[in-house]
């Protein structure tokens, strides 16, 4: 069994979630979970549980990251942090992988650091997997590790996305688009134009341009563009799936009369809220650095954390990190840099 480490006072409401989603994941036999973060505290919150005979293990961390903190600062400043402890644990080998819900910066900034990245990967990248119309998933990176990029970033992105996606969905070769303005060629501003060039070159299922519509309507499975387009579409994306949501269920209690007729449209939306809630992905792994690192949103409830420990302990499982360095150096990415 796979050993994942939580950085147990991320979330905004730390540490419940971290300790009662590490109790559900390791009661489900997704992983054992190390719990790091201050030993007294963690284990008031253990004791309160039904969690003895639980594989789970607190390893003590006497400092915090705050959302407030400024990433190099709070990763020089806070050697003992839960963060910094939970990276150096997958450094070291004690655990398979790590998962945060904190600071984001301060996530990225201490996995780049600690663990390193891996051969041929210039920009390490957040992959956010989104539901589409068809039932399956697609994947869009990067969503905020990295504002500026070059044409040959987005390459990297598109051959790390296409092995996350080939190891935890199982299709063999996902279909990859460039997010752009419109399909044609022409479109697009300077880095899509000469991305696409690139990615033409690629031994790869390129379909060329995407546009925003194209990542929910399943027409392709793994989505590339820079990290301030994608962050600003993750944004988005969650904004209107709570507005949907609230507006459905506001729709459905005041047109509703009978009890039937209510207790079947309760359970399509909750369906439907399943489909589109975004703690049943977990979280976003930050595809590129040596180590698997689960990145998750700072609101994340224990479902959320339950799900991130899943989904890192199928990276490791997969070998994502040993694929993408493979590939990456049969892509002959050198070439492409210019």
């Amino acid at each position: 069994m796979r050993r994942i480490v939580v950085d147990a006072m991320g979330t905004d409401a730390a540490p419940g979630p971290e300790v009662e989603g590490a109790i559900q994941a390791a009661r489900e036999g997704y992983a054992e979970v190390l719990l790091a973060g201050p030993q007294d505290r963690l284990s008031r919150e253990l004791s309160r549980r039904d969690a003895q005979r639980l594989p789970i293990e607190i390893v003590h961390a006497s400092e915090a990251v705050t959302m407030a903190d400024k990433a190099t600062k709070a990763f020089r400043a806070k050697r003992d942090s839960s963060l910094r402890v939970a990276a150096r644990l997958v450094h070291e080998g004690k655990a398979d992988g790590m998962i945060s819900a904190g600071n984001t910066g301060a996530v990225m900034t201490t996995a780049k650091i600690v663990l390193g990245a891996l051969e041929g990967v210039d920009r390490p990248a957040l992959a956010q997997v989104f539901p589409t119309s068809k039932g399956t998933a697609a994947v869009l990176l990067d969503v905020g590790a990295n504002v500026d990029c070059k044409a040959h970033h987005l390459v990297e992105f598109a051959v790390m996305g296409e092995i996350y996606y080939r190891a935890i969905f199982g299709v063999e070769r996902p279909r990859i688009g460039l997010l752009s303005i419109g399909q044609e060629e022409h479109k697009g501003n300077d880095l899509t134009r000469e991305a696409l060039v690139l990615l033409k070159q690629l031994d790869a299922n390129f379909v060329g341009n995407v546009e925003g519509r194209d990542l929910y309507n399943g027409r392709v499975e793994v989505v590339v563009c820079d990290g301030f387009i994608g962050n600003v579409a993750l944004k988005i994306s969650e904004g209107l799936v709570e507005a949907v949501s609230s507006l459905l269920k506001e729709a459905l209690s005041s047109t509703l009369s009978s009890k039937v007729g209510y207790v079947l449209a309760r359970k399509a939306f909750q369906n439907f809220k399943k489909r589109v809630d975004y703690s049943e992905y977990g979280g976003a792994p930050l595809l590129g650095v040596k180590g698997v690192c689960i990145i998750c949103h700072g609101g994340s409830n224990a479902n959320a954390i339950k799900n991130a420990i899943r989904v890192a302990a199928e990276f490791a499982t997969g070998k994502v990190n040993e694929k993408i360095e493979r590939d990456l150096a049969g892509a002959s990415l050198g070439n492409l840099k210019g």
